[in-house]
């Protein structure tokens, strides 16, 4: 196998020696100032059938320059606030001194607009089909800070390289450039490479190239010649203590610094023997003599899941969590190196291959591994339905995951436009169980495995495309699957089948199935006895709905996708039971589990809340049917006993998703909630609201922007204060809300326009936010409120109704407030910034006619700010008051926790006067829903 390997090699790199690129780099790395001094030299052969006047070539050095980069952008998009912050020696960059052709001529070269890590660089002869074109470049780049990408240099003075070299965009009938966007998609064509790098000699150089040291062992500063053949990227480690590790294998040097102190050097080399052997067979040979895969590289692309647990609660077995982790590194680089496919548009068949090989290796080695590991065993975790999942389900679950949330995208979307969970999990694991369903579809394990080996073997170190498997699978494919290329890579379409009815005859069975979506995509029919399978049929076509006939041999129920390996939106609706009534059975459990298709689930898990000071702490129980992955219709009813109050509490909600389109209008959302809770000591107050909502969005996921339109009747009951009662204790708003969002980390705006009519009184209101981040580091924040009634006919009731300066008096029951009845103590200070947005509480607290506000504020160091707000309040009789207020406001957590303390205002200046702690407000948020939506923002 040895010879085998050495001849395969051989001959790939003879059979191309004619097409190659060459580069020769000398560079001397300044470990101190974090500096590669470079020149270099490139030799582009013009391997198309075009006639080329210009080169284009990738400076990804040069991506860390400014904010505004495309880079910059994209750290902005994703809530990446570190490299906005950044210093400015944090930041990385490339100095171009010249660029020159072999006579010393200086070339001419160009920037492109809007993306400073492309060149132009013209030539002065047109290069033909065959020709070749060498120039010089010298250069110096100045390396990043790693904690933006995990490349660059270290705190510790240690330095992983990559992308830290210029080199040519590959052509293939156009150019192929395109902007570093933290992706780690670099399209480069294979060149070889030869570099000598100066460094300190304390420095140790890890790489997958060969090296030689090219200087006497007693020198301070040592060259290391690095020699490499058709590679399509350089990475380079270079540390002060070797974090390198060497397994010597049959075929191949694996390098690896992936750790796991627990496990024997022994056993890690099993194990990677064990992969390297595994992709060889299931792929072929690898072409080179190493292998390099680092922890920044699984760490990039890790296995998400229990396994990233720390050691002491690792519940899988010795061994599993290094295997599987060295499994997903080792296969992403064995595809990386060898198929050279455009990552960023044509990734999904790079993911598909990897997935399902990690699948196909866990089925063979641990066919019984549970995606909690050794915590299926536990009485009381083993009651749960995932513990009976297999580890291989995860894949499934990440995808079902981002359907449930309507996020979902098309397998063969850019990378640059997939959401972030999309990009790191999602579209892989749909590209990994696609392959499953494909195989299943296919009902023969070795047309699917052949097309993936002949498509490796065929296209090894060359420039190809999914387009090349689609040929070789459908060639070899028994059955029609140009469903999978158009229904299922190339759309978002989401597979939903259900059995409408069953007509039952003596001898046989006639289905009607129903494809609840518009694709042609197919679903297998399972018939079972004594839930063993005793038939499967594979159905086609199904354009709405489609009857099928099968044998009725004392048949007992009917599953669509018996063998779950189609990644179905909903498989709830995929049984059907002849001999009971009900085609499930009720289920319950304890706190929460991930979905069970073949039961009803109801979990309940107790409550322990604080919402109140009237109820104080509250115990209950909640009730609900939401799994871990969102459902179209989920309830939660939560009955509660409040131990300050002494009262029985409570609140329901149900709720309906209806997915309209995956853009502009896509999601209708139908809702009734109830609520029972004390509004002031010894007094309840239930509210009732059905509500519907409508959602837009635009066809860009990546985009924040956003449109909601809520209609809802709020229906209020208030208990009655005998000692001071009211004169509307019960009322009913009806009220419609626009709201327009588009947050960003530079620029986020907002706007909402609000009415409300109630047979007393009618109003409208409209709210504008704006934020800007400056280059500079200085925000500024501002919001514009404006108010009016159309009529108030509100007089017996106070300013109950009427527009507040700063502490609404939420009579809709919208907001969480402490101690919503307090005109004193630490809780009466609880601000929440709506309508007025005023910190201090001045003479003119309420506008029973109109109002108008505006607040300001900007930071004046990290998370201290100026504020400022100004306004005019309006109420029957009287002339409009002018009010300000103004002081410092500290954002400990942005909308979740923040403190103001008033300085001046029209009560004068606020600080010297008495009981000034009183004056003092304050934001907090208790709900742990709202603050996990702060965490999960950059990922959907």
């Amino acid at each position: 196998m040895r010879i085998f390997h050495i001849i395969l090699t051989v001959f790939l790199f003879l059979a191309n020696t004619y097409a190659q690129h060459n580069i020769v780099i000398d560079g001397v790395l300044d470990t101190e100032n974090k500096i590669i001094s470079i020149q270099q030299e490139i030799t582009f052969r013009n391997t198309s059938n075009d006639t080329l006047q210009e080169i284009f070539l990738h400076d990804w050095a040069n991506s860390f320059s400014s904010k505004t980069t495309p880079l910059g952008k994209r750290f902005s998009e994703d809530f990446i606030r570190k490299f906005y912050f950044a210093k400015d020696y944090e930041r990385g960059s490339t100095s171009i001194e010249s660029i020159s052709d072999q006579t010393s001529k200086q070339l001419t070269w160009s920037i492109q607009k809007q993306a400073p890590d492309i060149l132009k660089l013209d030539i002065d002869t047109l290069l033909s089909p065959g020709e070749s074109f060498t120039f010089n470049l010298k250069y110096q780049v100045k390396l990043p800070s790693e904690k933006f990408t995990r490349y660059g240099y270290h705190k510790n003075g240690n330095f992983s390289l990559k992308h830290w070299y210029i080199l040519p965009a590959v052509y293939d009938t156009k150019w192929n450039t395109y902007s570093h966007k933290n992706l780690d998609d670099l399209y480069a064509p294979t060149i070889d490479y030869k570099i000598n790098l100066t460094l300190p000699s304390m420095y140790h150089l890890t790489s997958e190239f060969d090296q030689e040291i090219l200087t006497d062992s007693d020198d301070p500063i040592k060259t290391i010649q690095l020699v490499g053949e058709k590679r399509n990227e350089v990475n380079l480690y270079v540390e002060k203590e070797n974090s390198f590790y060497n397994i010597e294998t049959k075929n191949i040097e694996f390098i690896s610094n992936i750790r796991d102190n627990d496990l024997m050097p022994e056993m890690k080399s099993v194990a990677v023997e064990k992969i390297l052997k595994f992709l060889e067979k299931h792929l072929g040979p690898y072409p080179f003599d190493k292998i390099l895969v680092s922890e920044n590289d699984y760490k990039k692309n890790p296995v998400y899941g229990l396994n990233q647990l720390p050691d002491i609660l690792r519940p899988f077995p010795d061994g599993f969590q290094y295997e599987i982790k060295q499994l997903k590194a080792i296969t992403e680089s064995y595809l990386e190196k060898t198929l050279i496919i455009n990552p960023r548009y044509d990734a999904w068949i790079k993911d598909a291959i990897h997935i399902y090989i990690m699948m196909a290796y866990t089925e063979q080695y641990y066919p019984e591994m549970k995606i909690i590991g050794n915590l299926s065993k536990v009485i009381g975790l083993r009651w749960f339905h995932a513990a009976d999942l297999k580890f291989n389900d995860q894949y499934f679950l990440g995808y079902k995951n981002i359907i449930r949330n309507f996020r979902d995208q098309a397998l063969n979307t850019p990378q640059d436009k997939l959401i972030k969970f999309n990009k790191n999990i999602a579209n892989a694991y749909k590209a990994g169980v696609g392959f499953k369903y494909l195989e299943d579809y296919l009902e023969d394990d070795n047309i699917l495995a052949e097309a993936i080996q002949e498509y490796f073997t065929n296209n090894i170190l060359k420039q190809t495309n999914s387009q090349e498997f689609e040929k070789i699978l459908k060639r070899l494919a028994t059955k029609d699957v140009d469903w999978f290329f158009e229904d299922y890579v190339k759309t978002n379409q989401k597979l939903d089948f259900k059995i409408s009815s069953v007509k039952k005859s003596k001898d046989s069975l006639e289905v009607t199935i129903k494809n609840k979506r518009d694709n042609n995509m197919p679903i297998s029919l399972g018939a079972t006895r004594d839930d063993v399978l005793v038939s499967k049929t594979w159905v086609k076509d199904i354009k709405g709905k489609k009857k099928v006939t099968i044998g009725n041999e004392d048949i007992d129920k009917l599953v669509l996708d018996y063998d779950q390996n189609i990644p179905e939106f909903n498989r709830r609706n995929n049984y059907r039971n002849l001999n009971w009534i009900f085609n499930k059975p009720f289920h319950f459990t304890f706190i929460q589990d991930v979905e069970d298709p073949t039961k009803s689930q109801i979990f309940y898990t107790p409550e322990f809340e604080f919402n109140n000071v009237y109820d104080g702490f509250t115990i209950g129980s909640k009730f609900f049917n939401k799994n871990i992955i969102r459902k179209n219709f989920d309830y939660r009813i939560k009955p509660s006993y409040g131990f300050a109050s002494q009262k029985l509490l409570g609140s329901g909600f149900f709720q309906v998703r209806q997915q309209i389109a995956d853009d502009d209008l896509f999601l209708i959302r139908y809702s009734f909630s109830g609520s029972s809770s004390s509004y002031a000591p010894g007094l309840l107050v239930r509210r009732f609201s059905p509500t519907v909502r409508f959602s837009w969005r635009p066809e860009d996921l990546r985009s924040n922007k956003s449109q909601n339109l809520s209609i809802r009747s709020v229906n209020v009951f208030r208990q009655r204060d005998e000692v001071n009662p009211v004169n509307t204790p019960d009322y009913s708003v009806f009220n419609v809300r626009y709201t327009y969002s588009n947050f960003n980390l530079i620029n986020s705006s907002s706007f909402n326009f609000d009415y409300q009519l109630n047979k007393n009184f009618s109003k409208f209101s409209t709210t504008i936010n704006y934020r800007k981040l400056f280059l500079n580091n200085r925000q500024l924040n501002l919001r514009l409120f404006a108010g009016a009634f159309i009529f108030n006919d509100t007089s017996r009731d106070g300013d109950f109704f009427s527009f507040a300066l700063d502490r609404p008096t939420d009579y809709l029951f919208d907001f969480n407030y402490l101690g919503r009845s307090e005109d004193t103590g630490l809780v009466s200070q609880q601000i929440i910034i709506a309508e007025g947005g005023f910190k201090s509480q001045l003479d003119f607290p309420f506008a029973n006619q109109w109002i108008t506000t505006l607040n300001a504020n900007t930071n004046i160091w990290n998370w201290v700010y100026a504020y400022a707000d100004a306004g005019l309040v309006k109420n029957r009789g009287v002339s409009p008051e002018f009010v300000y207020d103004a002081g410092i406001r500290l954002s400990l957590v942005a909308d979740y926790f923040e403190l103001f303390f008033p300085i001046a205002s029209n009560n004068g200046f606020e600080i010297n006067q008495p009981n000034y702690d009183e004056k003092i407000r304050f934001i907090v948020t208790l709900s742990p829903q709202t603050l996990i939506g702060l965490f999960t923002r950059r990922w959907y």
